[in-house]
């Protein structure tokens, strides 16, 4: 979960008193590619997805091996027209029908198929050709989908780098390069139209490339830092994913496409790479991988869509040996080709069954003698480290429902109020043990209740 980059002993304690669960969330999926000639075979990977808590899968190519091995496993796919399909699949209705009987109807319904993405960063490969192309094949597509009885129920889109946004800084100012225009507006009109994603790369990893200050490389990875201030809304960003993410939320609302929802189709960070390359390494890849898998699952959202996790699939499944160019190109992968991982990012379940429902504490009133007690942030703590306290207690299976839009703890928005609710509802159901309430000594146990109107914070005793 959100590991927080110093593990304390607060961490140490609460994993042997409750083990944690890595329950299966449809907001995470993984990219499965294929460039490489030792692969594990498709019954293999289906077993091991199965295993862990990956409820999605992208895969460039539509192979029907792997298709087929992903029958009732309940694993939602996404397949992919490559992009030299694409001129023919624009001008000829049939070979996009053609398409369809071959890649889909063999193995839909049995093999959840629940998007195609048409071509992967075309409008930014400098083929005008095939840019004008793009969405006569995806209209074409979504026809034949509509013709098979499957267009409401399979979705049709294509995947964009972030090279698509002319501006991305700061994420309120985000916009598309005008000299898309049309064709960018066209795409956008029939995802609108179609209610298909919007699907994004973004990529932390290539940011801190860019601009490798130890500031930037903690703004990457989740961990404290001292934030990024939208001098356009006033945000404070406390990493670069949420950043990244809403500037697409910007373009898109500029466009007035506000209603078209967005996918991150990859983001990832290598574990090894050359000696001239700044970032990669086993460490910086953990905490990348881990602290995204706990912002998602914290359900915080981004400060432009708060309480809800965009759909993130995590590049990539496997290390692919035949990719190009630098080392860190072929050291993505999540998992070796024995199948065990190559770091532990929190994906696999364990062997106790999760629970349905939340984690809710039942607090026994305090014996006499004893003094209520509630785990609260000490003065002074940063919104970085707020924040990753935040993520972390949520991602652990409490209940964080009450601070999301709507609930009872929600106002006041900050982020220190929803990170003391967070923190001291964890500590309430982690056992009440004094040693829980530490946080990377960020936490301390405070005998004035922090409740406040309709808002109950559920108070323990030392």
């Amino acid at each position: 979960m959100a590991t927080l980059p110093y593990p304390s002993a607060f961490f140490i304690l609460f994993f042997l008193q409750i083990a944690h669960v890595a329950k299966s969330e449809s907001f995470i999926g993984v990219n499965y590619g294929q460039v490489a000639d030792n692969l594990p075979p498709p019954s293999a990977t289906a077993k091991l997805l199965q295993s862990t808590s990956i409820e999605k899968i992208r895969l460039y190519g539509a192979d029907p091996a792997i298709i087929k091995a992903l029958a009732n496993t309940g694993v939602g796919i996404v397949i992919g027209a490559a992009n030299g399909d694409i001129p023919a699949m624009a001008s000829d209705p049939n070979f996009a029908q053609n398409w369809i009987n071959s890649n889909v109807i063999p193995f839909y319904p049995s093999s959840k198929i629940i998007l195609i993405t048409v071509g992967n960063e075309v409008m930014t490969s400098g083929d005008q050709n095939l840019m004008t192309q793009l969405l006569p094949a995806m209209q074409n597509l979504q026809n034949a989908l509509n013709s098979a009885s499957l267009g409401g129920k399979i979705k049709v889109s294509t995947v964009h780098s972030m090279a698509v946004l002319k501006q991305s800084e700061p994420p309120s100012s985000g916009s598309f390069d005008p000299s898309f225009g049309d064709l960018m507006k066209g795409l956008l009109g029939f995802n609108n139209a179609t209610g298909s994603p919007f699907t994004i790369n973004p990529y932390p990893f290539f940011a801190y490339q860019s601009d490798p200050r130890p500031d930037t490389l903690a703004f990457c990875l989740f961990q404290p830092n001292s934030g990024r201030v939208d001098t356009g809304t006033n945000i404070k960003y406390t990493n670069m994913f949420d950043a990244q993410v809403d500037a697409v939320r910007s373009a898109l609302n500029s466009m007035s496409f506000k209603n078209v929802e967005i996918v991150v189709a990859e983001t990832g960070w290598p574990y090894k790479g050359d000696s001239n390359e700044v970032g990669p390494s086993v460490e910086n890849a953990k905490a990348y991988n881990g602290n995204l898998m706990a912002h998602l699952r914290s359900m915080v959202g981004t400060p432009l869509m708060p309480g809800k996790s965009v759909d993130t699939y995590l590049f990539a499944l496997y290390d692919e040996d035949l990719k190009p160019g630098p080392s860190s190109e072929r050291s993505f992968g999540l998992f070796n080709l024995d199948l065990t991982m190559t770091y532990d990012a929190g994906l696999s379940k364990t062997s106790q069954t999760p629970s349905s429902t939340p984690k809710t504490p039942v607090s026994p009133a305090p014996k006499p003698g004893e003094k209520a007690a509630w785990c609260v942030p000490k003065a002074g703590v940063s919104d970085a480290q707020l924040q990753a306290n935040l993520d972390f207690a949520c991602g652990q299976g409490i209940d964080c429902t009450p601070i999301q839009p709507g609930g009872a703890c929600f106002e006041p928005n900050t982020v220190a109020s929803h990170a003391t609710y967070a923190m001291n509802l964890l500590y309430q159901t982690a056992v009440s043990n004094p040693s829980t309430c530490d946080f990377s000594q960020t936490a301390t146990l405070s005998s004035s209740n922090p409740s406040y109107n309709g808002c109950t914070y559920p108070g323990g005793s030392t």
